[in-house]
């Protein structure tokens, strides 16, 4: 005969989790986005949504959701079909930076994270993630669970990211520096020898069509439209334009997406773009009209930025991957890896996974 259990017994026992998976994009990832780390906010229904309606995959798209039984959602995993239909091969949506993440509770467990994957590996072979830190807290967690499960995950290098930490430097001494101010001072005279300066902040409701043109605009004139195919200009038509504008839907991320943009003599001449997440910025994209270079407009830009945003109480900007000198100049430091991630279901795409796993590491960048 079986014991009754009484219900003290059950007081500390930790919510059933219960995965689901849904047609399109669920309500399920803005639940969960909230309770996220404040780093990882962004990562709302309307960032995937912007990405699926330029970048393709809206009509199949899908969302595996984990929802405890009395305490709302864990875990949201947003796909997106790549790859011939034969392979069922899936990828986490997103813009190419800031990081191709999911929203995952702050305090989510570990048998929330295998309910997900149990129900994903029953039609889906391989899963990316990436690019994507080494160090993500969601993508971490997941590629733990996983691979205790029987999955093969594949890292594959990207590059190198660069933080600034302003608390630390700032303790160090005065940042910037008063010969850094006095440069900055010197330039921006000669730079008003131009026409009139004007320095806009722009965020939340600020953002209309004609900002927008006004990033392309000097994307156009930059050194991207002259020595790339500008495939990579953050705000053209044939660029990533499309992305932002869409992102702007959502009144959160318009509100956490910021520029901040000179103008000479009323032509719109730099801009910085970032991201703003709790306290720390995503800084996403710079650029200048050379005609202006001399006067090193986009460095004047920026520090006035980074001070606007230490008055906004931001203690960390997050550069991405690389740098070609400017960042270890204004201070940032090498950070964590980035890497693109693929998981393999156990079984056999486990076993080919790790038979030809050495080709997907050495395409990296």
């Amino acid at each position: 005969m079986n014991r009754p259990v009484m219900p003290e017994a059950l007081a500390g026992a930790a919510p059933y989790p219960v995965a689901e998976r849904t047609r399109g994009l669920a309500p399920t990832i803005d639940a969960v986005a909230r309770v996220a780390p404040n780093t990882h906010r962004f990562l709302r229904r309307g960032w995937f949504a912007a990405s699926l309606a330029r970048y393709g995959g809206d009509d199949e798209a899908s969302t595996i959701s984990v929802v405890r039984a009395c305490d709302g959602a864990a875990l949201a995993l947003p796909l997106a079909p790549i790859g011939p239909r034969w392979l069922r091969a899936a990828a986490v949506p997103g813009c190419y930076w800031p990081f191709r993440s999911f929203p995952l509770a702050s305090d989510a467990r570990d048998d929330e994270l295998a309910a997900a994957l149990t129900l994903l590996a029953a039609d889906t072979r391989l899963l990316r993630i990436g690019p994507v830190y080494a160090d993500d807290p969601a993508a971490a967690r997941l590629r733990s669970v996983a691979e205790a499960a029987g999955w093969r995950v594949l890292s594959r290098h990207i590059a190198t990211s660069y933080l600034l930490d302003i608390e630390a430097a700032r303790g160090e001494g005065a940042w910037p520096r008063n010969s850094t101010l006095r440069k900055n001072r010197f330039h921006e005279k000669h730079l008003g020898e131009h026409g009139a300066l004007e320095w806009r902040f722009v965020s939340g409701a600020d953002w209309t069509p004609e900002i927008f043109d006004d990033l392309a605009v000097i994307e156009e004139k930059s050194w991207i439209a002259e020595r790339t195919d500008g495939a990579d200009a953050k705000f053209t038509r044939a660029g990533h334009g499309g992305f932002w504008r869409a992102a702007t839907e959502d009144p959160e991320l318009a509100e956490a997406m910021w520029a901040a943009i000179l103008y000479v003599d009323g032509r719109p001449a730099a801009f910085s773009f970032d991201l703003n997440q709790g306290r720390t910025k995503y800084a996403i994209a710079n650029s200048y009209d050379p005609v202006f270079a001399k006067h090193s407009p986009g460095k004047l830009l920026y520090y006035r930025n980074l001070m606007r945003g230490i008055e906004d109480g931001l203690t960390r900007v997050d550069w991405g991957a690389g740098d070609s000198g400017y960042k270890r100049v204004i201070g940032a430091e090498q950070g964590p890896e980035i890497v693109d991630l693929l998981f393999a279901a156990p079984g056999l795409p486990a076993v080919l996974a790790q038979v030809f796993g050495g080709i997907w590491r050495r395409s990296g960048n």
